[in-house]
C-alpha cells in the first residue's frame, strides 16, 4: 500500500507545475501502531507532504499536504484506520495574517514582540557596525541562492588574534521564524547591554542569525511552512540545507525525491547557503571552541550524532556541559529542555551541519538548539512569546560562555 500510494503521488508531484502552492493545508494524524508510524515516515521521505512532529514518535502528528494530493491523501489514511483531522483549511491566511500585523522598523531598532523581514535584520547588523564600531564588525561570507547577502557579525574587544570563538548560526530551517529571532537576542544582549560586556572581554562570537535568507523571506510571503532553500532544478523547488552537508550524505532520514521536505539535493554542497556556511567555519576552526545551531521545535539541548548511535569521543564532556546549560534554564526560569543526541531525540539524519561541524571542520563542542514548539501550529510561535523564549535561553548562553572562557581562554 506505502508503494502503490508513494508511486501515485510521486507521478502526481511530477506533473504538477511548480510554483507557489497556496492551497497547502495542515491535518492532525494520529498513528496508533509502529506501522503506521512507519507508513507515514515512508510518505514523508518519498513525497511532497511534510511531516512536523517526529513520526517515530506515538503523539499525533502534524502533516502539511499540497492540495493537489489531499483526496489520495485522505484516502489512503482512510483506508488505512488512521484518525486524521483537518486543523489549517489555508496556510497562506496564516501569512497574510501575519502581514497584516507587521509595522514599519524605525531604523536600527529592533523589537521582540514581532518577526523581522530579511531587510529589518540587515539594518539592524548596519546598525551595530555602526554604532559600537569598537566591537562589531559586520560582513558577507557569501550570497544566496536568490543574491542576497549571507551575513554575519564578530563581535570583539580586540587584542589577541587566538581568543576562542564562540559560532552561532540560527534559520537554517526557514519556517522555523523564533531561531533568527533567537539570534538577534543574543546579539541585541552582547552588544547593547553594557552588564553582559563581561562576556566579550575574553571570548570572541561570530554570529550568523539568518543562514537560509530565501527560504525565510519565502516562507513570510508565500508558504508560511517552508522549509528548504529556493534553489530549483527542472523538477524541484529547494534542498533542505540541514541534510546537504557532506558528512554521511543522504543515508539517513533524508530523501533523493526532489520535492520531499527533507530532499537532499543532488549533491553534498549543492546550496550556496550551505557551501558558504562550512566555508566560514572552516576558516575559523582553529579558534572555534562552540558550535551552536539554533532550530525548532523540540524544546532539546542536543549533541552529534545525527546519522548513528555511535557516541562522539568527548560525550562525557558534550552530555555534562548540555546538562549544566539545562539545569540553569530550569532552575532560573522553569522551562525544561531535554538533552540528548539529535537522532535519538529526533530521528537518524545525516548531513546535518552539527556532524559535520564535529568530523570534518574538527569543533569539539557542537550542540543543535531546538527551541520551543508554538502550541498547535509548532513552527508558527506566537510573536508575543518570543522575549520569553530568548530570555530563558540566553541564560544558557551564560553557561556556555563560562565554560569557554574558564577551559580556553
Amino acid at each position: 500500500m506505502v508503494r502503490i500510494f508513494k508511486t501515485n503521488l510521486t507521478s502526481h508531484d511530477t506533473r504538477t507545475p511548480i510554483g507557489p502552492q497556496n492551497d497547502k493545508k495542515v491535518y492532525e494524524v494520529v498513528p496508533a501502531t509502529k506501522n503506521q508510524r512507519r507508513f507515514l515516515q515512508v510518505l514523508a521521505d518519498e513525497t511532497s507532504i511534510d511531516i512536523w512532529n517526529d513520526a517515530h514518535k506515538p503523539a499525533s502528528l502534524k502533516v502539511t499536504v499540497p492540495g493537489h494530493i489531499q483526496k489520495d491523501f485522505e484516502r489512503v489514511l482512510t483506508e488505512q484506520n488512521l484518525y486524521f483531522k483537518l486543523i489549517i483549511q489555508d496556510i497562506q491566511s496564516l501569512v497574510k495574517e501575519h502581514n497584516k500585523s507587521i509595522s514599519s522598523l524605525v531604523e536600527g531598532q529592533i523589537s521582540f514582540q514581532k518577526y523581522h523581514r530579511y531587510s529589518e535584520i540587515q539594518e539592524y547588523l548596519k546598525y551595530l557596525s555602526i554604532n559600537y564600531p569598537k566591537i562589531v564588525e559586520f560582513d558577507h561570507y557569501g550570497l544566496s541562492y536568490e543574491k542576497r547577502n549571507l551575513s554575519y557579525i564578530r563581535i570583539s574587544t580586540g587584542g589577541s588574534h587566538h581568543k576562542p570563538i564562540i559560532f552561532i548560526d540560527a534559520g537554517i530551517h526557514a519556517r522555523e521564524w523564533i531561531a533568527p529571532a533567537q539570534a538577534l537576542y543574543i546579539l541585541h544582549q552582547l552588544v547593547e547591554n553594557v552588564e553582559n560586556r563581561y562576556l566579550i572581554n575574553n571570548v570572541d562570537w561570530i554570529i550568523i542569525p539568518l543562514a537560509n535568507p530565501d527560504g525565510y523571506e519565502y516562507s513570510h510571503v508565500k508558504d508560511r511552512f517552508w522549509r528548504k532553500t529556493r534553489s530549483c532544478g527542472d523538477n524541484y523547488h529547494g534542498v533542505d540545507p540541514n541534510r546537504n552537508f557532506d558528512i554521511v550524505w543522504n543515508t539517513a532520514g533524508s530523501s533523493d525525491f526532489e520535492r520531499s521536505e527533507i530532499y537532499a539535493g543532488k549533491q553534498p554542497f549543492s546550496e550556496s547557503e550551505t557551501l558558504a556556511l562550512s566555508n566560514i567555519l572552516l576558516n575559523n576552526s582553529n579558534h572555534i571552541k562552540l558550535y551552536l545551531s539554533f532550530h525548532s521545535a523540540a524544546q532539546s539541548i542536543l549533541y552529534p550524532f545525527g546519522f548513528t548511535n555511535q557516541e562522539p569521543s568527548n560525550i562525557e564532556q558534550l552530555h555534562n556541559l548540555a546538562v549544566q546549560v539545562q539545569q540553569t534554564i530550569v532552575r532560573i526560569n522553569g522551562t525544561n529542555y531535554d538533552v540528548s543526541n539529535i537522532g535519538t531525540r529526533l530521528k537518524p539524519m545525516s548531513g546535518t551541519s552539527c556532524d559535520w561541524a564535529y568530523l570534518v571542520a574538527g569543533i569539539d563542542l557542537v550542540y543543535m538548539i531546538e527551541l520551543p514548539k508554538g502550541g498547535q501550529r509548532a513552527f508558527d510561535f506566537p510573536a508575543n512569546q518570543i522575549l520569553e523564549v530568548t530570555k530563558d535561553m540566553f541564560e544558557g548562553i551564560r553557561v556556555f560562555h563560562n565554560y569557554i572562557e574558564k577551559e580556553y581562554a
